[in-house]
């Protein structure tokens, strides 16, 4: 059964240094310290991750992806490449750079990748410009923040790029970053588990109350694991909505309605929440992701929803189904 994962990140092996061009510095370098290793580094220094030659060489994702039966993976950046906090012109730059790259890589492999782009969210006029251009090579959507700059995906400005997405039929993939508080509990990995949930549920929680999901019903987004904290709090955010009307007067009905406008990825982790979620949203809502290549994620892609005792067309659903219908790409494509 063709197994497509929609949640995976590369990078390119080589990144230039941005500080060097643009004068100013925050960005992340790689320093390729041992062969099939490298060192995600900020250019003041400081090392943000440790990463393999997996994560930026599509013939050994593709060894990787043929020893756990995946038969597609949707490339994105990692979030960190954003650069939503640069000067608009550079983060157009950057964008173009790091989407050029996941093009080539879909047009080598057409069989076995899919791609989503990123975008300088801090400009309208550029993310729209850099939007249709992912389009024209050939990329399926595009992959966002939760937020931007700690702006909420509320704002006026975003919505044109929302709109712009439905009529172009691009795919949205909402991943979170830069969590609210994250300076405030460094301990513990806590950003990573309890700011990354925390931060899918302001996200989806911004689209649902500002209107925008309603205003574009064609939209189709999807929310990296799992929906983060908002499946399992919709009770007290319905119930929030309902108890004090006078705080949410951007759009008059309740979250529940927008459940069926919304994808979700399958990085839950155990089989209750994957029941939960399915039983909340259906199966063609559901589909297979990983986190490919990072420690958070699924190792084996697939392989909770291989366990679980699921009908062979549900489990084609999560599969493949609900993500070729997101995608808007036809199964026929990769066979």
């Amino acid at each position: 059964m063709l197994k497509i994962d929609v949640h995976t990140h590369i990078l390119p092996r080589d990144v230039p240094s941005w500080k060097s061009k643009f004068g100013y510095g925050g960005f992340i370098t790689l320093d390729h310290y041992k062969p099939c290793c490298a060192h995600m580094v900020r250019d003041d220094g400081k090392q943000f991750r440790d990463i393999e030659e997996n994560c930026w060489d599509a013939k050994t994702r593709i060894l990787e992806m043929d020893a756990t039966g995946v038969g597609v993976q949707v490339l994105s950046t990692v979030p960190v490449m954003f650069s939503y906090w640069t000067k608009p012109n550079d983060g157009a730059e950057i964008s173009r750079f790091l989407n050029d790259h996941i093009a080539e890589i879909v047009s080598e492999f057409p069989l076995r990748f899919v791609g989503l782009g990123t975008l300088p969210m801090q400009e309208t006029e550029l993310a729209i410009r850099e939007l249709e251009r992912c389009k024209s090579i050939g990329l399926a959507g595009i992959q966002i923040g939760t937020n931007v700059n700690q702006l909420n995906l509320s704002e006026p400005q975003f919505f044109e790029i929302f709109a712009a997405c439905e009529r172009l039929g691009m795919a949205v993939f909402v991943h979170p970053w830069e969590m609210a508080g994250e300076a405030d509990m460094q301990k513990y990995w806590l950003p990573w588990l309890v700011g990354m949930p925390a931060e899918v549920s302001r996200a989806i929680c911004s689209l649902i109350f500002s209107g925008t999901l309603e205003r574009l019903p064609n939209l189709r987004i999807c929310f990296a694991h799992g929906g983060g904290a908002f499946p399992a709090t919709l009770g007290r955010i319905e119930h929030g909505f309902s108890v004090r009307p006078d705080l949410f007067q951007d759009n008059p009905h309740g979250p529940r309605k927008y459940l069926s406008k919304m994808y979700f990825d399958s990085l839950v982790h155990e089989p209750s929440k994957l029941d939960f979620l399915i039983n909340l949203v259906g199966s063609d809502q559901v589909m297979l992701g990983s986190d490919y290549p990072f420690p958070l994620g699924e190792a084996e892609p697939g392989k909770l929803i291989d366990s679980m005792n699921y009908d062979e067309s549900i489990k084609e659903m999560l599969l493949n189904g609900a993500a070729l219908n997101w995608l808007g790409i036809e199964k026929g494509r990769f066979l």
